[in-house]
């Protein structure tokens, strides 16, 4: 749902935003404004400014700036809608509705939130009353006290087929069996309870409502554990368990931990540790790096110290790959064998699991240490393995810039620890892509999917891609170091396609280059002693008597450029494709933003046609 900047306005000029901040930030008046110590980085000095007048905040310090909106999304982790509702809620405001079927949705949505607050009520009492009993011994057991109980909402399913639905069928069968706490069978027999015999902990959304349950078996039994199904509330891999309480306490930390299940995240809480979230005992998703990452920059992963905990680290690794950026990344702290952030707490207390925090390692120390040790690199073709492993995971890091500094590391990590460094006179070849046939270079296989292929057909045009095939050949010792991003560039223009695929066999055969050994490329691209024709887009690298330094200098942002350009058209298609299926505020600013990016490239590049 769109709003418009008229509503927003409004809603801004009716909120005051120090009333918004005060209940979780000490203000202290400062002549016309508020003044504080930041809530989003530690500080002793208060360097945060409220200004009412203005409806904005400010922080001298770490640079957070933003309006109330932005404050309930950002220090407490609400989405853009959900913060808008309540504000608007508060002023008097009502907030334009959605189509009739988006509005239908939504006061449904509402309803059943209802109806699951009274199934963990419901719950609640059932752990005190008289089947509860082994249950209670169970968190007696695990060292969880009434606080934690009443805290995290903890309650009891008895065992009984329809002891829940008997209960509770004034909210009605339907609403129960949407929610997904009872089951109907597809014969059309009688729907009965879901959870049965169960520990249950409820699942909450970032505002605090249950939406969903999982389940722990007390006693003998298969699953251990068992999560509420997908439904209209509960999205499994979009959610976090304990978001609704990390998001405030990370913020107050200044980070966020996470681990594997429900009972780790209360474990660590009955240690004061609150900023602790789990992923609903699923593999990490996107969508769950994503809530994370609008908490913290760089969360910390701290899954169980077994086998497949640290599987489960390596895949949220890999998974992270393609979004991380200069303000998202992730850490890795490594348990003790065997143990998992429950077991550590109980036994050596925060001060043992801080040391633990303490020690986590950055995601590309985390991988490289995982790829270096997945077999012995005791021959020249187990070597050469971890080499490609290396480079294959640093292509799929989306920012190209931070895609060239993980390479760049690993490479040189590799030399010093496995490999054997080349002599200073031997020239660098780089890292192939695609393939040689009978001494050709032949370029990169399109991608598979049907999606993919259509977000790249579109390819660069010939007036530009001559351009720059144009430069190379004018200043062949810059191919080295862009070989990998020229080769993988979707030239449409055949010509231009097979003059790239020219300079690429020669810039991998390792021979060192000049002009002169490159006339048939000049010949290839139409520029007859080297001089470009009109079908070429002017650049100050296509004109052989340019300053060398100054076209080598506008050559490489060239590409530059143009590689990230390829990659931005990827991701807006991907982006454009998720806002026409889920038309959420969300959806929208990540296609605006990339929009915005494609357009800064566009006007990068236009600035150096033409340049002298």
């Amino acid at each position: 749902m769109t709003l418009s900047p008229a509503f927003l306005d409004e809603l801004r000029a009716r909120t005051l935003l120090s009333a918004v901040i005060a209940p979780s930030v000490k203000l202290t008046k400062a002549g016309r404004e508020w003044k504080a110590c930041c809530p989003f980085h530690n500080e002793k000095t208060p360097s945060f400014t409220v200004n009412d007048e203005k409806h904005f905040y400010h922080c001298f310090g770490c640079g957070a700036h933003g309006d109330a909106i932005r404050f309930l999304t950002d220090a407490r982790g609400m989405p853009f809608m959900d913060a808008v509702k309540e504000l608007a809620g508060k002023a008097g405001l009502e907030v334009p509705a959605p189509d009739p079927r988006s509005r239908e949705r939504a006061e449904r949505a509402a309803s059943l939130t209802d109806v699951m607050a009274s199934v963990q009520s419901w719950y609640a009492d059932q752990l005190q009353g008289s089947e509860g009993g082994e249950a209670r011994d169970y968190l007696k057991k695990r060292g969880i006290n009434a606080d934690q109980v009443k805290r995290f909402g903890i309650g009891f399913a008895p065992d009984g087929r329809t002891k829940l639905k008997n209960a509770l069928h004034s909210l009605g069968e339907e609403a129960l069996v949407e929610t997904g706490m009872l089951i109907k069978p597809e014969d059309g027999g009688a729907a009965y309870d879901r959870f049965r015999g169960r520990l249950m902990i409820p699942i909450k959304d970032v505002r605090g409502r249950v939406i969903g349950f999982g389940g722990r078996i007390i006693g003998q039994g298969e699953p251990k554990y068992l999560n509420s199904p997908e439904t209209s509330l509960f999205d499994k891999g979009r959610t976090l368990y304990n978001l609704d309480r990390a998001g405030p306490a990370s913020r107050a930390a200044n980070r966020l931990i996470v681990v594997e299940g429900y009972m780790d995240v209360i474990g660590l809480d009955r240690a004061g540790i609150g900023e602790v979230v789990a992923p609903n005992g699923t593999a990490v998703t996107e969508s769950q790096l994503e809530r994370m990452w609008r908490l913290e920059p760089s969360p910390i992963l701290c899954f169980d110290g077994d086998n497949a905990g640290q599987k489960a680290a390596i895949r949220a690794a890999t998974r992270a790959l393609p979004h991380l950026g200069p303000e998202r990344t992730l850490r890795f702290a490594e348990l003790p064998a065997g143990q998992d952030p429950d077991d550590l707490v109980k036994s050596g207390g925060r001060e043992v699991f801080e040391e633990v925090i303490a020690r986590a390692e950055p995601l590309s120390d985390r991988l490289y240490r995982h790829e270096a040790a997945a077999q012995p690199l005791t021959t020249p073709e187990a070597r050469a393995g971890l080499r490609q492993r290396l480079l294959a995971h640093a292509s799929a890091i989306g920012d190209q810039a931070l895609a060239r500094l993980y390479r760049d590391e690993w490479l040189s990590r590799f030399d010093a620890e496995v490999g054997r460094r080349a002599p200073a006179t031997q020239r660098f070849t780089p890292q192939r892509r695609g393939s040689f046939v009978k001494g050709r270079f032949v370029p990169p296989e399109p991608p598979l999917s049907d999606t993919a292929r259509g977000i790249s057909s579109t390819g660069i045009d010939g007036r530009t891609a001559r351009a720059l095939l144009l430069g190379f050949a004018h200043f062949p010792q810059l191919l080295a170091d862009h070989a990998e991003q020229l080769a993988t560039l979707p030239i449409a223009d055949p010509k231009a396609a097979a003059a790239r695929n020219e300079l690429i066999a020669k810039a991998f055969s390792g021979a060192a280059l000049d002009r002169e050994e490159l006339t048939p490329i000049f010949a290839m691209l139409g520029a007859k002693g080297g001089t470009p024709s009109r079908n070429v887009i002017s650049f100050s690298f296509t004109r052989p008597d340019s300053d060398p330094a100054r076209a080598s200098a506008d050559l490489a942002a060239a590409v530059e450029a143009l590689a990230a350009g390829e990659q931005v058209d990827r991701a807006l298609a991907l982006a454009t494709e998720r806002f026409k299926a889920d038309c959420t505020e969300e959806a929208y600013g990540e296609q605006q933003r990339l929009i915005e990016a494609k357009r800064k490239l566009n006007e990068r590049l236009a600035s150096l046609a033409g340049t002298d």
